[in-house]
């Protein structure tokens, strides 16, 4: 599925090929809560970072989190890359060079039709802020941390895949 997204200010827009367009990882953790949150969370989609194509590329800026010690001094960079507009601060995708061929571009930033999830897999929830909460129901599946089943799995599973 082509998916085309923006920042908010649209002067970034981009394009990408997803076989795994259904938005259902809905993630908690404080990287994704204070980056790119809305009620609390991010949302991440997988495509093939070779068709990326990107306009006004030179106002975009990256940000690589670190984690904290248990002192709660930063301690680890991530390698990974979370772009994001240097005009608006809207956070667009994430780039890890652990996973060269995939980008996760982030739901929000998608303006693209993208299809309803069958099911939802909420993680990180053991990182949320306590005031959000996690409307789970049916077969969504909640986890403290990150779930074994990767992205391109559970759509599999589901016979999802585009």
């Amino acid at each position: 599925m082509q998916l085309e997204g923006s920042c908010h200010c649209q002067s970034v827009r981009f394009s990408v090929q997803s076989i795994h367009p259904y938005p259902f990882n809905i993630c908690f953790c404080s990287i994704c809560r204070k980056t790119a949150g809305s009620g609390g969370f991010a949302i991440n989609l997988s495509a093939d970072a070779n068709t990326l194509v990107v306009q006004g590329e030179d106002h975009l800026g990256i940000y690589q989190a670190r984690s904290k010690s248990s002192l709660g001094q930063p301690d680890d960079v991530s390698p990974a890359q979370r772009k994001f507009c240097r005009q608006c601060g809207s956070h667009l995708w994430v780039w890890d060079p652990r996973w060269p061929d995939l980008v996760h571009p982030h739901a929000g930033a998608i303006d693209t039709e993208l299809p309803i999830p069958p099911e939802y897999t909420y993680l990180m929830v053991g990182s949320k802020a306590a005031w959000v909460p996690v409307p789970a129901s049916g077969t969504d599946q909640v986890f403290d941390e990150y779930p074994t089943e990767s992205i391109a799995e559970w759509h599999q599973r589901l016979g999802l895949t585009s």
